[in-house]
């Protein structure tokens, strides 16, 4: 009797001590986890925006992009309440959430934070996701496990006879519980999967950031990077580095004389002119509206001018027509000013010194390279 009784006991009482249910010797239960500190609880905060974020762009079908990321961050870290309130509303109207939709609001919404709170924010979310799967993976192996060892138990408990009603009730519940954690290692291996799509459209996020989509060139921010990049590496390798400024002679004629989108389709002849010269150390970037900006690495400000002036002088020689309406555009010219980068306390005392040789061009009747005094 007494080895039978042994046998029956045995799997319960080790079940009620792997659940963490069992007593100890004085009859009081085992002592509990201390409560996370401070920095734990920042960080569960942080994850938790970081996994309200990713359920809002991916159960939504949305773009990963700057303006989404900026208008979800807002309404669910508590920045913005108004349009976490219209968030809620469209999602429970027929129409739901949808991108048009989200445009909309961005248009409408006028707390969008700056470049570089959105940058910040950004970097947040990579670094929240990268917790994120390194949390979901070790959960999903810790459940693993977990389910692993409580069907051990299970099959112990479903073997012993006569262990009475109790037993009976807790083998039940076992598998209840072990067909959760199965459901649960399946929802978090989807829950990883996800990040890491969304990590991939983050990347790809972040690429479109620094791309001018009209033109297909880096835009001003990428520039920015460049420009500092090329500035150390020029001045620790005594190579000379030149910048210039480069804009569209007469660019609103073409606007009112042919339409916006024949003036896209100039700005595009413009930026393949310049690219044209564009090699290793030679990079050109968009500025803005008719305006691009040129870096010359190992030119000295003299041959930068040369270069680029036989570029205008190129494009001046060229009659084109707006292939749209067969209309002549007539003749499309640039202007642009040139300064020596390390004749400047530091690289944006150049950039304005370049600005200011290309506002002189036009006043010397435009069609011109000017060097910056």
């Amino acid at each position: 009797m007494t080895t039978k009784a042994t046998s029956s006991h045995e799997p319960v009482g080790r079940l009620l001590g792997w659940l963490g249910l069992s007593r100890s010797q004085n009859g009081g239960s085992a002592a509990g986890e201390a409560p996370p500190d401070s920095r734990e609880m920042t960080r569960n905060a942080r994850r938790q925006l970081a996994g309200a974020i990713m359920s809002f762009l991916i159960d939504h079908d949305l773009e990963v992009s700057r303006a989404n990321l900026a208008l979800a961050h807002g309404a669910f870290s508590g920045l913005n309440p108004a349009l976490a309130r219209k968030i809620a509303m469209q999602a429970q109207s027929a129409e739901g959430i949808t991108q048009a939709w989200l445009d909309t609001i961005a248009e409408q919404d006028p707390e969008r934070p700056d470049q570089a709170e959105l940058e910040r924010v950004v970097a947040r979310l990579e670094s929240n996701l990268d917790t994120f799967q390194s949390s979901t993976k070790a959960a999903r192996n810790v459940t693993r496990d977990y389910g692993t060892e409580l069907e051990q138990h299970v099959d112990d408990l479903e073997q012993v006879q006569k262990t009475g009603e109790l037993v009976t009730h807790l083998a039940s519940l076992a598998r209840a519980m072990l067909e959760r954690t199965r459901q649960a290692e399946k929802d978090m291996r989807r829950s990883e999967d996800e990040a890491k799509a969304l990590r991939r459209s983050l990347a790809r996020a972040k690429r479109d950031a620094e791309i001018d989509h009209l033109t297909g060139l880096p835009n001003r921010r990428a520039f920015e990077i460049l420009l500092e990049r090329h500035y150390t590496e020029a001045r620790a390798a005594c190579e000379p580095l030149s910048v210039a400024f480069c804009d569209i002679d007469e660019f609103k004629r073409v606007n009112d004389t042919h339409g916006h989108a024949a003036g896209d389709r100039v700005i595009k002849l413009i930026a393949d002119t310049l690219a044209h010269i564009s090699d290793d150390h030679c990079h050109v970037a968009r500025h803005g509206g008719e305006e691009f900006v040129m870096l010359f690495r190992g030119l000295t400000p003299s041959d930068a001018a040369k270069r680029l002036d036989e570029a205008r002088e190129g494009l001046a020689n060229r009659r084109l027509i707006n292939r749209k309406t067969d209309q002549p555009f007539g003749q499309i010219t640039f202007s642009g000013g040139v300064a020596n980068v390390f004749g400047y306390d530091e690289a944006r005392g150049a950039l304005k010194a370049a600005d200011e040789a290309l506002y002189r061009a036009k006043e010397l009747g435009r069609n011109r390279i000017e060097l910056a005094h």
